[in-house]
C-alpha cells in the first residue's frame, strides 16, 4: 500500500490522559498533541494551578487518536465521570499505578528546566 505523503504529513496524533498523584491519589485528566512533552512540563512544575498545587504529575492512563474533535470529546467526557469510573479505567491497563512517563519516551533529561521540550 502506497502512502500519500502529502496527507501523512498532516495527521496528527493527540492524547487524553490522566494524571495521579499517587496511587489513589488526586486526578487531573487532560489533551494534548504531545503526551511526553505536557507529562514533561507537569513534572517540571511549568503547569501552574491545580497539577502543581496538589503535586499530580504521574502518568497513570493514556489513549490515542488523530481526531482532535474526538480527543476533545474524550476529555469531557471523562471529566464528567465519577472518580470510581477513572479508577476502573486506569486499573484496566495498570493495576499498580505505575508513572508510564518513561514508559512512552521519557528521560530524566527531559525534567531538567534547562532540556528544551520543544
Amino acid at each position: 500500500m502506497l502512502i500519500d505523503n502529502k496527507n501523512f504529513k498532516r495527521m496528527k496524533t493527540y492524547f487524553d490522559y490522566i494524571l495521579a498523584s499517587d496511587k489513589n491519589g488526586t486526578l487531573y485528566n487532560g489533551v494534548t498533541n504531545n503526551l511526553i512533552r505536557r507529562v514533561a512540563e507537569h513534572k517540571r512544575n511549568e503547569v501552574k494551578g491545580f497539577t502543581s498545587k496538589y503535586k499530580i504529575d504521574k502518568l497513570v492512563w493514556y489513549e490515542q487518536t488523530n481526531d482532535i474533535k474526538i480527543a476533545i470529546e474524550r476529555e469531557k467526557q471523562i471529566k464528567k465521570w465519577n472518580r470510581k469510573w477513572k479508577i476502573r479505567m486506569i486499573e484496566k491497563t495498570n493495576p499498580e499505578w505505575n508513572d508510564l512517563f518513561y514508559e512512552i519516551g521519557g528521560t530524566d533529561e527531559m525534567l531538567d528546566p534547562a532540556f528544551p521540550l520543544e
